[in-house]
C-alpha cells in the first residue's frame, strides 16, 4: 500500500466520523432543511440545466428536497452505477419517479430516462476549503466528471454538513475538483 493510499485510509476513517456527528447534531436541528435551502438557491439560477442530485446513503446529507424544488425548474436525474470503474450514468428522477434498489445501497429509478446533466450535487465523505473532495474512494464521480467535461463545462457543487469539512486532503491527479460547496452555513465557490 502506498503512502497516499494508506493516508486517504485514514482520512476516509476519520471523515466517517465527522459526517456520522454532524448527521446526528443535524437531528437537532434543521441543518439539513438549511443546506437545501441554500443549495436551491444557489442553483435557482441554472433553470433549465439539467442537475443530477444523488439518493442518500447512509449519513450522505439528503439532496431531495432541494432536488424537489429544482425539478420545477429543468430536468433532476440521479447517478445509476452501470459496472466497476465505469463512469455512471444518469437517469430522469422526479419526487414521484418510482424507485428499485441499486448498487451500494442507492435507489434508481425503476425505468431509464437517461439524462446528461449540466450540474452535479456530489456526495462526499469530507472538503477543503481549495474545492477537494474526499469520496468513498471508487473513483464514480472522479471518472463522471472527467468524462462529463471532456469539451463542456460541467459544474460539480459538494453537498455537506459543516462539520464535514477537513484539512490536508491527499489528492491524486485523477482527483476531480468541485466548483462549489454548499453546507447549512455557507456556499463556497472555487
Amino acid at each position: 500500500m502506498s503512502d497516499l493510499t494508506a493516508r486517504k485510509a485514514a482520512l476516509r476513517a476519520e471523515a466517517r466520523q465527522l459526517r456520522q456527528a454532524a448527521h446526528d447534531a443535524a437531528r437537532e436541528s434543521d441543518a439539513a432543511g438549511q443546506a437545501c435551502r441554500l443549495l436551491t438557491g444557489f442553483l435557482s439560477g441554472r433553470a433549465g440545466q439539467a442537475i443530477a442530485g444523488y439518493m442518500p446513503i447512509g449519513t450522505e446529507l439528503d439532496p431531495r428536497p432541494a432536488m424537489a424544488e429544482l425539478a420545477r425548474l429543468g430536468p433532476v436525474a440521479v447517478p445509476v452505477v452501470e459496472a466497476p470503474a465505469a463512469p455512471l450514468r444518469f437517469d430522469l428522477w422526479t419526487p414521484e419517479t418510482e424507485m428499485v434498489a441499486g448498487a451500494f445501497g442507492a435507489a434508481v429509478p425503476a425505468r431509464s430516462e437517461p439524462v446528461e446533466p449540466d450540474v452535479l450535487i456530489v456526495p462526499l465523505l469530507a472538503f477543503d476549503r481549495a474545492g477537494h473532495r474526499l469520496g468513498y474512494g471508487g473513483g464514480f464521480y472522479d471518472r463522471t466528471l472527467a468524462r462529463l467535461r471532456e469539451g463542456r463545462d460541467v459544474f460539480a457543487v459538494g453537498l455537506a454538513f459543516a462539520g464535514q469539512e477537513l484539512s490536508g486532503l491527499g489528492l491524486e491527479p485523477t482527483d476531480a475538483p468541485l466548483d462549489a460547496v454548499v453546507t447549512e452555513r455557507e456556499v463556497l465557490t472555487f
